[in-house]
């Protein structure tokens, strides 16, 4: 039996509550750029606004590897994450609204950020395809076909960047897929993810920020009881 190689949640390890106070504040997303088609059955259920079936499959299935159903929350899906991810590449970001993207585009050190001529949805497309191929090439499936095991050794491998990936490496896909999983699992449910706040209940966050001022009083040096609160809870 292979040894567990992504240890459950450590992913969530020193980004939980930095993230959580990021996606709160994280602009919401632009109009669909691309004509909705339909969600395969199962978790996210809901009309894909860029998405294909195939991608919302690797993403549901990436997901809920990297946040899997246990006692401290639902699997990454059933809390909305693959409905964030697929809104958001939908929207703005997607569409590399707030990219320089006129070139030259030379391979660049990593500290140097993006350097890409693909917008976040082609780089999508684009690694998602990659990885599909190469789990193909490995283990003879798709990714969301693999098993829970192989799916979890897959993701090391990629984040371990000795998945053979092409046009950039494996590790710089992993490393995205990763972020935009954080910021769906911890984004205001506005946005689609955090379904039911059950990232903001996982680590204590009280929601919208700036509305607790006269608590930090009422609570100092006491458990904070109060349910967290949304950007809806306030319109």
């Amino acid at each position: 039996m292979v040894e567990e190689t992504i240890p459950r949640r450590d992913f969530l390890k020193g980004a939980m509550i930095g993230t959580a106070a990021l996606a709160a504040g994280n602009p919401a997303p632009a109009a669909a750029q691309a004509p909705p088609s339909a969600a395969p059955a199962g978790a996210d259920a809901e009309p894909l606004l860029t998405l294909t079936a195939t991608e919302h499959a690797f993403i549901v299935a990436a997901v809920d590897t990297l946040i899997p159903t246990d006692e401290l929350s639902p699997s990454g899906s059933d809390c909305g994450v693959a409905t964030f991810i697929d809104r958001q590449l939908a929207g703005a970001y997607g569409m590399g609204a707030r990219l320089y993207r006129q070139g030259p585009f030379p391979k660049a050190k990593p500290e140097l950020g993006y350097q890409l001529a693909l917008n976040p949805r082609e780089f999508f497309r684009a690694g998602i395809e990659e990885a599909n191929a190469w789990t193909r090439k490995t283990y003879g499936k798709d990714f969301d076909r693999l098993s829970e095991q192989d799916r979890e050794a897959a993701l090391k491998t990629m984040e371990d960047d000795k998945a053979q990936f092409q046009g950039f490496s494996s590790r710089m896909f992993f490393d995205a897929l990763l972020q935009i999983t954080m910021e769906g699992f911890f984004a205001d449910p506005i946005y689609g993810g955090n379904r039911d706040m059950a990232g903001w209940k996982m680590v204590g966050y009280p929601g919208l920020p700036a509305t607790y001022r006269e608590d930090i009083v009422k609570y100092f040096g006491k458990k904070y009881d109060k349910p967290p609160r949304s950007i809806a809870d306030f319109s």
